[in-house]
């Protein structure tokens, strides 16, 4: 499947999308083995860049403007058509950058109802593969967890494995010892970020991927950094230190930096605890109820959950939460010139 599509316009890309529960927490991943395979080298920050799928069934898919771009989805069934028709499979396809010509172009060829529609459909994939490796983890940790609470011991592989999982997920292990505190904790952090609440902070920071922190360095999520890696505001508050927004070298790395952050970072517990009590009842975990745990997020608070919730609501991303990725191979959108 060699199509040529196109990129003038990618800065649109994503459409509506779901993920359905039970598949993302369950579905076989390209790429990893069993859980007797140290999944880690997914989880770990450093390790960002092979977040997407090694499969040699792969198609790199050239990508030269949006009316390409729809052609492939129409083949693909990912179409606003499918999606009424209550169809939540998502292709695999995945935009690795966003590059400098995101949203410029000919992208004022297209409604502002196509932007939205690319934007999300583009972005829906990524996030989905990023919720998918995190779930890789938590069925590891899920089992050993299980044999801890029946007082079975625990492997020293398996220990090890838990240990290196406490350091990425930011929680002190005294004495390096694997503990039911420690567990637990690890089981409050280790889990999804629900798609419609991913999408719609994506398109809240990035201004629907064409920020130039979007552009210059695939960050559509705004968050700060004091590293090398950081992009300096316009209007840096020097007061504030020498900070910046974080750059990727993938879009993929964005999002999985992103749920990391919201993972592990100090301001987003109550998001944390507010989905282990949505899994304690086996209640649904959804993006409109965790977004009120992101006062945090903006310094603008309580306006800022109510934009995303508005966002959310008027481009009904809710049903988004109940996608999931289809079995096929990966596709890769190749952007190339026209």
């Amino acid at each position: 499947m060699n199509i040529t599509i196109s990129i003038g316009v990618l800065a649109i890309l994503l459409g509506c999308i779901n993920a359905k529960e039970d598949k993302t927490s369950t579905s076989e991943i390209s790429g990893t083995v069993s859980n007797t395979v140290d999944t880690l080298v997914y989880s770990a920050p450093q390790n960002y860049s092979k977040t997407l799928e090694s499969n040699t069934a792969a198609d790199n898919v050239e990508i030269r403007n949006y009316k390409d771009m729809f052609e492939l989805f129409e083949k693909l069934n990912y179409t606003p058509e499918a999606w009424q028709a209550g169809i939540r499979e998502v292709p695999r396809v995945y935009l690795p950058l966003i590059g400098e010509r995101w949203g410029s172009g000919r992208s004022d060829e297209l409604t502002v109802e196509n932007k939205k529609r690319l934007f999300f459909r583009t972005l829906a994939p990524l996030i989905l593969r990023a919720n998918e490796l995190i779930m890789v983890d938590r069925i590891r940790l899920s089992d050993i967890r299980s044999s801890h609470m029946k007082s079975t011991a625990i492997s020293e592989e398996e220990q090890s494995w838990i240990l290196k999982l406490a350091k990425i997920y930011k929680i002190d292990a005294k004495e390096d010892q694997v503990t039911s505190a420690l567990i637990d904790a690890l089981w409050k952090k280790a889990d999804i970020v629900p798609v419609s609440l991913a999408l719609a902070q994506a398109a809240e920071e990035s201004g629907w991927g064409t920020s130039r922190f979007a552009a210059q360095g695939n960050a559509v999520y705004g968050q700060w950094t004091w590293g090398s890696n950081a992009i300096t505001p316009e209007k840096q508050r020097k007061e504030l230190g020498n900070y910046g927004i974080a750059s990727f070298e993938t879009l993929q790395q964005s999002i999985s930096a992103y749920m990391l952050n919201l993972n592990t970072h100090n301001a987003y517990a109550s998001l944390r605890e507010k989905r282990a009590e949505l899994r304690e009842k086996s209640e649904k975990i959804t993006g409109h109820i965790l977004a009120g745990q992101l006062t945090k997020y903006s310094e603008r608070g309580e306006e800022y959950v109510k934009s995303l919730r508005s966002l959310m609501d008027y481009n009904r991303l809710s049903p988004t939460d109940d996608a999931y990725l289809s079995d096929s191979p990966p596709i890769y959108l190749i952007p190339v010139a026209d």
